[in-house]
């Protein structure tokens, strides 16, 4: 079964070092999206961007190759792939004699491809030459807001609100204060999110609240960020709506997912955190 509760979270596990496609663990992304009001066709366009740092193969001499690695997951995918299995499933290539990074790049986008039920793009670079400058997502920081907070989960979508009797704005807000749990181990997701839309300007305490109430929540990242973008859409109605979340890594893995009314995708920036 694809459910978290059968994933590799929270067991003991034994850290294979060859190649096994097998170790992929796929979850439908539609049992949660049920939960929020996602149905088909997908009321928003976007991307899981994953940046793995911790990636390495053999060459044909038997000399360790190092690279990091891009992979864009579209959200059109049927599953998201588990996380501990992507890292266990990276691993595995740590003692496979493999080509060159060609051949690497084409055997991970069969396999990432199948388990996400999607064409899944991969991008191979060698660790020097993919040496990132930090770049926080840019926009209006809200954390320093005055706000009395004492709700830290579920997430409360009644904290959001627009005045729909004040002149439209355009504006990007951010917050750094973004957590959310593993909903298996328990173990926390810190983030950055961005919020860009265009309509009815949205309360910033109230948005600051919403977000803040994600602290104890138990879901997945890209989860989160789908569930952001449908309550801001049915709270305050914007005519134009993008959510990007950056979370920081663990095992050598981010997740960065993005949800948009527009077609454009985002830059994969690389914040302070990550």
């Amino acid at each position: 079964m694809s459910t978290p509760d059968h994933s590799p979270l929270g067991k003991h596990t034994v850290y294979a070092d060859r190649y096994d496609p097998s170790l992929l663990f796929p979850i439908p992304r539609q049992t949660k999206r049920d939960e929020i009001g996602v149905t088909q066709p997908l009321p928003f366009q976007g991307v899981d961007i994953w940046n793995a740092y911790e990636l390495s193969w053999l060459d044909m001499h038997g000399k360790p190759i190092a690279a990091v690695a891009e992979f864009h997951v579209p959200a059109s995918s049927p599953n998201i792939i588990e996380s501990k299995s992507f890292k266990l499933y990276l691993n595995g290539f740590a003692q496979e004699p493999v080509a060159n990074a060609a051949a690497l790049s084409a055997l991970l986008q069969q396999d990432l491809s199948r388990a996400a039920g999607a064409p899944v793009m991969v991008h191979i670079q060698a660790p020097r030459a993919a040496a990132h400058t930090f770049a926080d997502l840019d926009g209006e920081l809200i954390d320093t807001l005055p706000v009395k907070i004492d709700d830290y989960g579920p997430p409360k979508a009644d904290y959001l609100r627009a005045d729909q009797h004040a002149d439209m704005v355009e504006e990007t807000l951010i917050s750094d204060l973004l957590r959310s749990n593993c909903p298996v181990t328990g173990q926390p997701d810190w983030g950055s999110v961005q919020i860009r839309y265009q309509g009815a300007p949205i309360d910033r305490e109230g948005l600051l609240r919403y977000l803040v109430s994600f602290r104890t929540h138990n879901e997945f990242h890209e989860q989160c960020v789908e569930r952001i973008f449908m309550d801001v859409m049915k709270r305050c109605t914007p005519q134009r709506l993008s959510v990007y979340a950056r979370y920081t890594r663990r095992g050598g893995l981010d997740i960065n997912p993005f949800r948009s009314t527009d077609k454009d995708l985002p830059a994969n920036v690389r914040g302070a955190r990550q």
